[in-house]
Formats: structure tokens, C-alpha cells, sequence
């Protein structure tokens, strides 16, 4: 049952979905027109106005597409490294059949983004490659695919963004409405564990039925172990070349990049964020490749996989300020609230999330265009503020399987294109949709 639905969905995105880019164009062109016609301007002055705020908008995302490249890289180097490498190796040989592959590919992506979102993306997929490896009668793209799957909990997680801003003082939302959101009533509420605990059950086991009978041909290329990027020095070598290879420079900055982690901890406690999460796998990294050259060459073989990232940041950024800027966020939300009344608003939040999660697949940016309009609805309504938090954040995460953007980092390590795992994931979207209907509504 589950062959043929997933067969179905793989066929149709591989004749219907474009290239990511393509998708993000696409996209844009889309949200250009509309927002030419929202404004109370001539055809030619909106024209004028929208094509600034799109340009305006276009590198707004520089740091945070950064922050991305880095953890595709600084993921990818140190799963290179000797040690890592062994680790992976060992738990995937404890794999033996394709079923408990993609079970527990998806087990790991979904408790990796509780963690932290940029870690379950890394991870997940660093995990899946191995078990390519080791096991050869797997579907390569599957396996991609149930790592993509386990970002479904990010969410409700560690580093949820839309209740860690919510809980944040100053946030946009604060200075609009007034209305702070502490934590205990989104991330540590019953119906967040509900859902996470029901994610963690049913996905692994829905992953575990969505095997192919007939493994996809996949190019040996692509599961290639890494290249050793440690080198031996000669008798005669220069002091420059020893510097470059010497471990004592190295795990000073080790020493260092500890010692603020523990001050930050100390401060802060394991409030883990993007920066942090990056830090730790460059000193990882650093540590287990053991010199600066041989850090830096596998930085290097790393590198190649960022391309995607890097261009489509910029496309994304111009259509989330095109949605603030140009009413099209608030039209969507609005349209959604308007038909809700006290006991469904939670419910058309979370599809007005999903549907604006198309043009703005940002967990921060949908904080920014929905969350006031949404908790100043919730406050006229009497609805639950925290409830009305989660359910952006649960729309926003819950789109993303059908939304290829944030399966780019998986994708880069793979090596694959979006069409080898988007079919399988459409089918986690419908498999995923009860459970966080059921955990607004019910608790």
C-alpha cells in the first residue's frame, strides 16, 4: 500500500517539481505580481515601489545564509574526520535490512532536531550516506528523504524559533502587541509533547514502510569515503609547512573555543543557537582533524556542496520582505482568522502558516509577517497565545515536506537533486497532518 502511494507522489514530482531554484524564481515572479497589485498606487508607481522592495530585500539574509554554508560545511568536515567516520560506520553496521535503515535514519533526524534544527539537518543525512555505504541493498534516495522527514519536530524543539522569540523580550511581536509568550505555554505545554512524542512513534514506522521494492541505481561517485586529508612531512620541511601542519596550534584554538563554550553555558545555560551549534562543529572538526592544513583541506572538500544554499538565500529574503512590506503575509493570515472563531483559530493558524511557508520557508520570518496579526486575533478571539504560537511554528515545519528549500543541506551532502526525495516526503506530509491537528485540538 504504502509502494504504491509513495510511487505515485515520486512520479509526480519528478515530472511536475522544477530544480529548487527554479521553484524559488518561480516563486518570486508569483509574489511580484501579487504585490504590484495590493498596492493603492498607479500600475506603474506599484511597479516602481515593488521592484525596490524587492531589491532591498535581496541580501537581507547574508548572515543567516552564512550561518547555513557553515553548517553544511563545518557538519560535513567533521563527519570526515578519522574518528566520526569510524563512529557512523559502526552503528550503521548494526543495520541489516532497508527497513530498519530508514526507521532509524528518521528515529535520529527527528531527535537531532529537537536538539537543534541545524543539527538534525546535518545529521540525519551524514547518517544516512554511512548506511548507503555499509548496507547495498538500500534506496539511496529514500534514505535522504527520511532524514529530510525528521525536521518535522524542529519546531517544538530546543530551537524552535517562533516560541524562543516569542519568549524573547523586545521581539517584534512584544513591541507591537504588548504580549510576551513564555515558554511554558508553547514548547513545555501537553499538546507540544503530544505531538513530538507522537512524531517520534509513527514516523519512524511509516519511514520503515516507504522502502522500494527495486533499490534506485545510484552513481558510486556519490558514496565515495572521504579522501585522507592528512599529509607526512618530510625531514626538511620549512617552518611555514610545519606551523600549517603542527597540532599544538590547533588545539590551542580548541583549547579556546572550549573555554568560551563554557562561559557561554555557565551564562546562558544549553540555550544551543545556530552560532553556537556552528562553533561547536568547528572545534570539533578542528580537534579530530588535528592541524590546521588538514582541517582546511576537508573544509575544502566541504565547500562544494554549499552552491545551492548560496544562491537561493537571496531570492527567499527579497520574497519574505515582499511579504511584509506589501500586505500579502497579512492578506493570507487575515483571509484564514476571519472564517475562525475561538476553538478552530488555532487550526486556520496553522494552514495560513503552511500556506505562506511556500514563499517564506523561515521559522523567524513567519514570527515577523504573521505573529502580530495573529496574536492580536487571538487576544480580540480570547484564544490561547501560546497555542496560537505553536501553531505557526507547527504550519511552518509541517509545509516544509512539500517546501524542497530546507532539504538543501541534505541534498548537498547527498549529492541528489530535490525530485529523488520529494516524493516520499509529500507522503510524510499527509501522514504527519493528524497529528498535529489532533494535538491543537484535543489538548
Amino acid at each position: 500500500m504504502f509502494n504504491k502511494i509513495t510511487l505515485f507522489f515520486t512520479n509526480v514530482v519528478n515530472k511536475y517539481l522544477p530544480d529548487p531554484l527554479v521553484f524559488a524564481i518561480c516563486l518570486t515572479l508569483i509574489v511580484f505580481v501579487c504585490s504590484i497589485f495590493l498596492q493603492p498606487l498607479s500600475f506603474g508607481e506599484s511597479t516602481l515601489l515593488v521592484v525596490k522592495i524587492w531589491g532591498d530585500g535581496f541580501f537581507n539574509l547574508l548572515a543567516f545564509g552564512m550561518q547555513m554554508c557553515l553548517v553544511v560545511v563545518t557538519g560535513y568536515t567533521l563527519a570526515s574526520s578519522p574518528l566520526v567516520k569510524n563512529l557512523l560506520k559502526s552503528a550503521a553496521d548494526k543495520i541489516h535490512t532497508p527497513a530498519q535503515a530508514t526507521y532509524f535514519v528518521t528515529l535520529v533526524g527527528l531527535c537531532a532536531s529537537l536538539i537543534n534544527w541545524g543539527f538534525g539537518l546535518v545529521v540525519g543525512a551524514l547518517f544516512a550516506k554511512q548506511i548507503a555505504r555499509s548496507l547495498k541493498n538500500v534506496d539511496y534516495p529514500v534514505l535522504i528523504a527520511c532524514a529530510y522527514i525528521g525536521f518535522l519536530s524542529w519546531g517544538g524543539g530546543l530551537s524552535g524559533s517562533m516560541p524562543l522569540l516569542a519568549a524573547t523580550e523586545g521581539n517584534p511581536v512584544q513591541r507591537q502587541t504588548g504580549i510576551l509568550i513564555p515558554l511554558s505555554d508553547t514548547i513545555f505545554t501537553s499538546y507540544n509533547i503530544f505531538i513530538i512524542l507522537a512524531l517520534l512513534v509513527i514516523m519512524p514506522f511509516v519511514a520503515s514502510k516507504m522502502v522500494p521494492k527495486t533499490p534506485t541505481p545510484i552513481n558510486p561517485e556519490l558514496l565515495k569515503e572521504e579522501p585522507d586529508f592528512h599529509i607526512k612531512l618530510d625531514s626538511n620541511v620549512t617552518l611555514a609547512q610545519r606551523l600549517e601542519e603542527s597540532r599544538i596550534l590547533a588545539y590551542l584554538i580548541v583549547a579556546l573555543g572550549v573555554a568560551y563554550l563554557a562561559l557561554y553555558i555557565k551564562e546562558h545555560g544549553l540555550n544551543l543557537t545556530i552560532n553556537t551549534v556552528n562553533l561547536i562543529f568547528i572545534i570539533l572538526g578542528l580537534a579530530l582533524h588535528k592541524t590546521p592544513m588538514a582541517y582546511m583541506r576537508a573544509i575544502a572538500h566541504a565547500s562544494r556542496t554549499t552552491a545551492g544554499i548560496l544562491i537561493q538565500f537571496p531570492f527567499y529574503a527579497s520574497i519574505a520582505l515582499l511579504m511584509e512590506k506589501c500586505g500579502l503575509g497579512e492578506l493570507i493570515t487575515n483571509f484564514f482568522i476571519e472564517i475562525a472563531n475561538k476553538d478552530t483559530f488555532a487550526l486556520m493558524t496553522f494552514f495560513s502558516s503552511a500556506f505562506i511557508n511556500f514563499a517564506v520557508p523561515s521559522g523567524g520570518g513567519h514570527w515577523v509577517i504573521q505573529g502580530p496579526y495573529v496574536i492580536d486575533s487571538a487576544k480580540a478571539l480570547g484564544a490561547d497565545f501560546g497555542r496560537a504560537t505553536m501553531a505557526i511554528a507547527y504550519g511552518e515545519q509541517w509545509a516544509n515536506m512539500i517546501q524542497p528549500f530546507w532539504a538543501l543541506p541534505a541534498l548537498a551532502i547527498a549529492g541528489l537533486g530535490a525530485r529523488a526525495i520529494m516524493g516520499y516526503c509529500i507522503v510524510a506530509l499527509f501522514v504527519s497532518l493528524p497529528i498535529f491537528v489532533l494535538g491543537l485540538i484535543l489538548f
